[in-house]
């Protein structure tokens, strides 16, 4: 059984993070038709006024992240009127800080959003990252943060683009049995380099689907199972050789992939730090 829900987000400035919370909690829930109604850049009185006349002919959820106290006051009065829940997205995060940190929250709508130096180095980080794809711009690579190396089809550039877009300069090469990496790769001081691997049978399988979407023979020495398994040995003994951590990818998504090359970033700062 199917369902429908009306969810409303309101957001004083693009309404990204907003986006981005609803979509995890709504991942929670299956046979859920979600019908969203997106209002972002609500400042005024007048302007949250005409939004409230749609709530009130679609009622369902209204998610916000509004930091004006009257327009918030105005949204959940309304709200509370109509019988409809209003949930204040970032409020319980926002207080466990304030009182944490001791201070007062800034009330500056989409303060999250500043053009800052963050962003910049994140826009720095995805052209970096982009330009350095696929064993390209070997000679720039001591100026990345980090670089992933594995073989064929073990999720290196999307999980490139990934730590890219979290302000990471990423590198990323391949791993050929024939064409063994550079002698470059093996002298990197500044970025970490992280090992990428999965099962021979995942591998095999990947393989042969992209072959099929392109339309080639899908009996190759490319997912041939021996062949695969011989590159899967030659690349892990270059990561042992090397000392570098190693990451299987075989039943993790790209954010888990990430998110376990990140902490591996922030343990050797923690380490660099202690020392």
């Amino acid at each position: 059984m199917t369902t429908r829900l009306h969810l409303h987000l309101l957001s004083d400035s693009t309404g990204e993070t907003l986006e981005n919370i609803a979509k995890a909690a709504l991942a929670q829930f299956d046979g859920v038709e979600t019908i969203r109604h997106f209002w972002p850049m609500v400042r005024s009185e007048t302007n949250l006024e005409r939004i409230l006349a749609e709530i009130a002919q679609n009622p369902g959820l209204v998610l916000f992240t509004l930091v004006n106290s009257e327009t918030r006051r105005m949204l959940e009065a309304r709200c509370r009127a109509l019988g409809l829940p209003a949930v204040a997205a970032l409020d319980p995060v926002t207080d466990a800080l304030s009182s944490l940190l001791g201070q007062t929250a800034k009330a500056r709508p989409g303060r999250q959003h500043i053009l800052d130096a963050a962003y910049f180095a994140r826009v720095d980080a995805i052209q970096f990252t982009i330009a350095h794809d696929d064993g390209i711009g070997a000679e720039d690579w001591e100026d990345a943060d980090l670089v992933l190396a594995g073989i064929s089809r073990t999720s290196k550039t999307p999980t490139s683009i990934y730590l890219a877009n979290r302000g990471y300069k990423t590198a990323n090469i391949p791993v050929v049995v024939e064409s063994p990496p550079p002698e470059r790769l093996y002298r990197l001081k500044n970025p970490l380099v992280v090992g990428l691997t999965t099962s021979a049978d995942r591998l095999v399988q990947v393989r042969r689907n992209r072959l099929l979407s392109l339309n080639q023979a899908p009996e190759t020495a490319y997912v041939d199972q021996d062949a695969v398994a011989r590159e899967i040995s030659f690349a892990r003994r270059i990561f042992s050789d090397n000392g570098w951590p190693v990451i299987d990818v075989t039943r993790r998504s790209i954010e888990e992939t990430a998110a376990a090359i990140i902490n591996l970033v922030n343990e050797r700062d923690a380490r660099t730090v202690r020392q």
